[in-house]
């Protein structure tokens, strides 16, 4: 069993030779966000990882081991919801407002240009579908963000740091906010309750008069 006390974030300062020669470990976010853990490489051998508490493991990451050995991390897919505005009516903006109450619930995202991706949550994704945007269920990496303060994401997969705040800061207008939305959702939502996606695309999204609730499956707002 090879033991492992050292990462090297993307593989910093190494040549690019011997990441191409290095074994890989394929892990998903679930045990990537825990600082001790155990695994297998892609050569068979046992890994014991034991890193600093707090320290996440990122796709792309080397883990040393103690005899100098050099293990690559691959994020693996796995099941994740997502999240993209609606192809026919939604703007830039509707992603900014999806992050923000996503946010406001502290759950792990991840963050792109394109779309957010978080971890299956059936209540969530109601929340997003009323919100008109599209929500599919995928295999995928999945990066959620660390702290934004110097923090860092622990074994629960949260981002802590020392960045104080009022009682209630988040979770009260949070509270506020949504429920100013609900008046100006239409009547039924767009893709609630729906089963995960099939992979069909052109959904309505709740702006449309003649709106058809024969969803495809799984989809919010025609992804």
């Amino acid at each position: 069993m090879l033991t492992i006390h050292k990462l090297l974030p993307q593989g910093q300062g190494l040549a690019k030779v011997l990441l191409q020669r290095a074994a890989t470990v394929e892990l998903d976010w679930d045990v990537r966000q825990k600082s001790r853990f155990a695994a297998t490489d892609s050569q068979g051998r046992e890994l014991a990882i034991f890193l600093p508490r707090g320290q996440a493991v990122r796709g792309g990451d080397v883990l040393v081991a103690e005899d100098g050995s050099l293990i690559r991390a691959i994020a693996a897919p796995q099941r994740v919801l997502k999240i993209t505005a609606c192809a026919t009516h939604g703007t830039a903006f509707d992603l900014v407002r999806a992050a923000y109450h996503l946010g406001n619930r502290h759950v792990p995202i991840e963050l792109q240009p394109d779309h957010l991706k978080i971890e299956p949550d059936h209540v969530l994704a109601d929340m997003l579908r009323s919100l008109h945007m599209t929500v599919v269920t995928a295999d995928l990496p999945f990066e959620p963000e660390g702290g934004a303060y110097g923090g860092h994401v622990t074994h629960d997969g949260h981002s802590h740091h020392h960045h104080s705040h009022g009682a209630g800061h988040a979770h009260g207008h949070e509270h506020a906010h949504s429920h100013a939305h609900a008046p100006a959702q239409p009547a039924g939502g767009c893709g609630h309750a729906q089963p995960k996606a099939q992979g069909a695309t052109g959904a309505g999204c709740g702006h449309c008069d003649h709106h058809d609730h024969a969803h495809h499956p799984g989809q919010g707002c025609g992804g």
